[in-house]
Formats: structure tokens, C-alpha cells, sequence
């Protein structure tokens, strides 16, 4: 072990209440989470020191970390202050998300992991998807009874029959191996202390769990877990997860295979296979078909990323599985025919909606995973094929929605007539899932997006081990087809709209951000980059900006801020705002990015949301 490995493991092992060296792991006992009005914080240095305030930007040196929450942002300022590396410290906020955000991540979903090697000055990416039951039938969204589609909400969202094999243990315990100077077990403490030891319940974990409420009253476990006494732990109140913590332990101590294997993943798959209802839920909960097999085969992919040029900046992003990396990129190559800086605000938006259909029409009609579909990921990212696409892009006037997708098999840059109607894309992606931007005193970068889906994912949090079961597989398409790309199949995974993104400029790490909010991942990703690079903004005001998202179809979905300052000049040019909201909570936000700028004298400018999502939490090794 190098040196500074040995400084690192050994400051988080006297800080996570484990005895590491030793390896006096214990399994997981009977415990539970509990919520109490504890204080929210004590003197520095105390075994019950809650980070709680939440700073959206940091200037400085020597390492920066962007997440949603304090906590997660500490635990990763801790690793790289002790000498890891970028990698280290994501896996370190990832695990501490799973405890403090476990509505939106945890070790019950999946994501995608951007990395780039200072050394190698190359960018690598891991696919940790969740994939479908090797039994799950093309009909698995059928209602048996009724021969119809299940209801989307509550059916389907909250049931087995949405859960998929998880894959973010697995990318940690993969990233760590390939680029990490930590061992898993390292990694984890941070996260494990404070399950143990408690954070401080915001207004948004309060709300999310009110949100949820009747899901999680339909599961005893989730009940027990999350609802405490009947209600959702109180703003202030401290809460705990020994059952987490307990399980990070297990794990800590056995490996991935405690998880991947043996009795938790059979309980895992009887959990999903048959449902713990309480006796007086309404709700239908149809069970799935995950089972053991599948979590022992389940398998991260390692793969290059997608690249696209654009105003001089490589653009790197996920490639499918995920349909984040071809579609931003498309768009992209689609607005560098035009000159945006030299637009008013309203014409560049204008052009930066029309480019945003264009590119959602190609990814439904294209793209999937890529183990089960030809996805023509150089034909989507041609120039001239974005060249052919730009000219359905009327700088006058919206287009009326759908519009066609391209024609991939044929295309020369050359404009012709338009003819084909479009068809709009169902859109069953949820708007949870948080995001996490890191960067080390090496030069290395990570860009990570990770999940359980909906916030709360299936409603089901595995008895005894303190975390949610994803609910994944709504991101099929509902109805079985067997010439849509993301189509039911056993062993598939849902196409996703995660859009982790890598921007260097002369070779260097300039820009790295992220966000989560179901398919407007995609725009929130896409409007920052414009924000940024064509129309002048600091990373502070693009991130901050008020955002609008346009996914092929016939309005476009703004938050009221968006409106209020563009709705009338996008109006006259045909376009048709509604205010953002959606069906599981009433919040009328996009997204809850974050991002890193890396400029020059080794200068980080780390950015988190100002105000969404109860605002994020910007962290740099040596503020400036």
C-alpha cells in the first residue's frame, strides 16, 4: 500500500467507528433506523459533528467536490485532504449519499461513473445500470387481471415487478479497483459513521418522505424505517440507519459478495419476488421476477466514453446504455452551425429547444442497450449528420412537435424537404436520481450519476439492511415492440437519460458537471454548456440559471422563472411554455446539478445548485 493510502485508511478508520485493521466487522443484527430531536450539531471533533450548512460554491485549490448534501460533500473533502484521489472520494460521497440521500441513490440502484486519467490524459467510463430479471417477460407490464397496462403510478413504480439487478456496489468496488488508491472497506467508513451516529433531517428529506408517505406505509419494513411513530421524521430531528451502517459493515468486511451472494441477495430477491405489504395498504404492489442468479451474474461494463467537438471544447460523455452522451452531443454538433453568442438570450434558446427535439426524436428512435441493439452511436454523432439535422431547425419560428427522427442510414449534410411525421417518445423516466462532480490535487476528474429512480424508488427497503430497492425498469418502454430499442427484454437495461460530462479544452480538464431529473438530464446538461460556453455566463450563473426543457413534444416544460423572463418572446416564435411540477411531488424545478470549473494556476471553482433541491453543498482542499 503507498503511503498516503496507509495516512488515508488511517484517518477514516479512527473516524467511522470501526475497528478496520482488525477486521471486527459484525453482520447485521435486528436494529433499526430510529429519529430523534439529538442536537444538529456539537464541538469540532465530536464522535457527533453533523455537517449541515450548505455552501454552493467554493474557489481554491488542491481538490473540489460538488454534491446535493453536506454530509456527502464532507466525506469526500476528508479523503482528498488525506492524500486520495478523485475516485476515492466519489466512491466516499456516493456511500454517504446512500444514507443521507436515500430517496435518489444507495446501494438498491445503478448509475454511470466518467473518470479522467490525468496520466493517460484519457476519459473512461463505467456502465453500472441496473439490468432486468433473466424471467422477466415482454408482457411484464401487462395487468394479468385486466389484459391492459398496469397504471404507471402506483402500479408500476411501486412494486416488484420495476426492480432490477442493482449495480452501484459494483461500480464503486470496480472504480476503486481500477483507478482508486482505497480499498471498498475504506471507502465505506465515512458513509458508515454517519449511519451511525445520525444526520440532520432538511425540509427536503422531510418533504420527500411526506411525498412517499403511502408507498412506504405499504411495506412494513419501509414503515418501520421511514415513518417512525406514523409521521416523517421532523425538520431538525437527527436520523439513523444502524441497519445501513450495519450492512456498509458486512460488506466492509466480506466484499461485494455479501451483497451479490448468499443471503442477502436471496432475501433481495424474495423481497422482490414477494412483496411484505402491510394488511391495510390499498396499493396493488404486483410482485417481479428478480432472483439470486441475477444479482450473482450481474456484471458493471467498462467502455469508452462518447465524444463530440464543440467551440473548440471535447465534449466526453456516457455512452448507451445511457442515452446522455448522444444526445447532448448530437444537439451540440447541431447548435455549432449557429452563432449563439451573437443571438439575444430569447434566439439562442429558441435554437437550443429546436436542437434538443431534434436530438430526443433520433435517441427514441435509436437508441438502447447496446448488448441487445445496434446503436449507431458514430452515425448519431457525424457532423454531417447534424448538418442534415439542422436544417429542420427554423431560426423564425418552433417547429411543430414531434418532429421526425433522421434517417441514419442515409445522409449526406445536404438539406432536402422535410416529410415524415414524428412520433412522441413515452417518457416513463422519473425526476429523482442525484449527481456528484469531484476533483483531486492530480489532476484526476469524476463525473458520477447515480439512482434508484423515482424518489423512493419501488417503495422497498430491504428488511434488516436499511435501503431502498430501485424501481428501474419503468424506464422501458411500457408497451412491448419489437422495433423500439428500448423494448422489455430479460437481461436488458433500460435506456437512461444520465448525461455525466467531461469537457476538456487543450487537452485539459476544463468543465465536469452532471444533474439528475429523469430525461431532463439530458437539457439541464445541455443549457449549462450553452449558458457557459456560448452565452458568457460564469459556471455560478449557468448552474443557476432558470431552465426550460424541451424532449420532442408538443410544450415545452420551464420553470416559472424561465417564463417569466422568456415566456413571451419564445411564445411569439411558437413555442408553448407549461410550468415544470410532476406527478409525485410539487416541485416546480429541473434538475439539481453540479460541476467543477478547473482554470488556470490549478485553480477549482466547484458549483452546487444555489436554491433547488434545498440547495447543494460546494467544497474545495484549500479555499482560496
Amino acid at each position: 500500500m503507498h503511503s498516503h493510502a496507509r495516512r488515508l485508511t488511517a484517518v477514516l478508520s479512527t473516524t467511522s467507528g470501526l475497528a478496520l485493521a482488525a477486521g471486527l466487522l459484525v453482520a447485521p443484527s435486528a436494529s433499526t433506523a430510529v429519529s430523534t430531536a439529538a442536537p444538529a450539531a456539537t464541538q469540532p471533533g465530536s464522535a457527533l459533528e453533523r455537517p449541515t450548512v450548505k455552501d454552493p460554491t467554493a474557489v481554491g485549490k488542491g481538490g473540489a467536490i460538488s454534491t446535493v448534501d453536506p454530509e456527502a460533500s464532507a466525506a469526500g473533502l476528508k479523503v482528498l485532504k488525506a492524500g486520495g484521489n478523485a475516485v476515492d472520494a466519489a466512491v466516499a460521497a456516493a456511500a454517504t449519499l446512500g444514507v443521507t440521500e436515500p430517496y435518489s441513490a444507495g446501494i438498491g440502484g445503478g448509475g454511470y461513473f466518467v473518470y479522467y486519467n490525468a496520466k493517460s490524459g484519457k476519459v473512461r467510463t463505467l456502465d453500472g445500470r441496473e439490468t432486468a430479471p433473466m424471467k422477466m417477460p415482454q408482457d411484464a407490464f401487462i395487468d394479468p387481471a385486466t389484459g391492459k397496462p398496469y397504471t404507471f403510478t402506483p402500479d408500476l413504480v411501486t412494486s416488484g415487478a420495476s426492480v432490477g439487478a442493482p449495480g452501484t456496489l459494483a461500480t464503486w468496488d470496480k472504480a476503486l479497483a481500477n483507478w482508486g488508491t482505497l480499498s471498498l472497506a475504506d471507502a465505506l467508513a465515512p458513509a458508515t459513521k454517519v449511519a451511525r451516529r445520525g444526520f440532520k433531517v432538511d425540509e427536503t428529506f422531510r418533504q420527500q418522505t411526506l411525498d412517499n408517505e403511502v408507498r412506504f406505509a405499504a411495506f412494513k419494513d419501509s414503515r418501520k424505517l421511514f415513518l417512525p411513530q406514523g409521521d416523517a421524521p421532523k425538520v431538525g430531528s437527527v436520523f439513523r440507519n444502524p441497519d445501513l451502517a450495519e450492512t456498509y459493515d458486512l460488506i466492509a468486511q466480506r466484499g461485494t459478495r455479501a451483497f451479490y451472494r448468499g443471503a442477502l441477495a436471496r432475501l433481495m430477491s424474495e423481497v422482490v419476488r414477494k412483496p411484505r405489504t402491510t394488511k391495510n395498504t390499498d396499493l396493488p404492489v404486483p410482485p417481479g421476477w428478480l432472483t439470486a442468479r441475477d444479482l450473482r451474474d450481474y456484471k458493471v461494463r467498462s467502455q469508452k466514453a462518447t465524444r463530440t467537438t464543440y467551440r473548440g471544447h471535447d465534449v466526453y460523455g456516457m455512452a448507451p446504455s445511457s442515452s446522455g452522451g448522444t444526445t447532448v452531443g448530437e444537439a451540440l454538433n447541431i447548435l455549432e452551425r449557429y452563432d449563439l453568442s451573437a443571438m439575444t438570450p430569447e434566439q439562442a434558446l429558441h435554437h437550443y429547444l429546436e436542437a434538443s427535439a431534434l436530438a430526443f426524436a433520433d435517441r427514441g428512435k435509436y437508441v438502447g442497450d447496446p448488448a441487445f441493439v445496434d446503436v449507431p452511436v458514430k452515425r448519431l454523432l457525424d457532423d454531417r449528420f447534424a448538418a442534415e439535422r439542422a436544417c429542420r431547425l427554423d431560426p423564425t419560428k418552433a417547429a411543430t412537435k414531434p418532429v421526425a427522427a433522421g434517417d441514419v442510414t442515409s445522409y449526406d449534410g445536404v438539406c432536402t424537404p422535410a416529410t415524415a411525421k414524428g412520433t412522441e417518445d413515452a417518457d416513463t423516466e422519473n425526476i429523482s436520481t442525484t449527481n456528484l462532480t469531484v476533483a483531486d490535487q492530480f489532476g484526476n476528474v469524476v463525473e458520477y450519476t447515480l439512482t434508484i429512480e423515482q424518489t423512493g424508488g419501488s417503495g422497498m427497503v430491504v428488511p434488516g439492511h436499511g435501503f431502498l430497492l430501485n424501481n428501474e425498469l419503468t424506464d422501458f418502454s411500457t408497451v412491448y415492440d419489437a422495433a423500439d430499442p428500448n423494448r422489455i427484454q430479460p437481461g436488458k437495461r433500460p435506456r437512461s437519460s444520465m448525461s455525466p460530462t467531461i469537457v476538456l479544452k487543450d487537452g485539459k480538464p476544463f468543465l465536469a458537471l452532471g444533474s439528475p431529473g429523469g430525461s431532463t438530464i439530458i437539457t439541464t446538461v445541455l443549457q449549462m454548456l450553452v449558458n457557459r460556453i456560448d452565452l458568457g455566463m460564469s459556471i455560478e450563473e449557468a448552474i443557476a440559471a432558470p431552465r426550460a426543457t424541451q424532449r420532442n413534444t408538443a410544450s415545452v416544460t420551464a420553470e416559472p422563472a424561465f417564463i417569466s423572463a422568456y415566456g413571451t418572446a419564445l411564445t411569439a416564435l411558437g413555442h408553448t411554455l407549461v410550468p415544470a411540477g410532476d406527478a409525485f411531488t410539487s416541485a416546480a424545478e429541473i434538475g439539481a446539478a453540479t460541476a467543477i470549473e478547473l482554470g488556470p494556476k490549478k485553480q477549482m471553482t466547484a458549483v452546487a445548485e444555489p436554491s433547488r433541491r434545498g440547495k447543494g453543498s460546494a467544497k474545495v482542499v484549500d479555499p482560496r
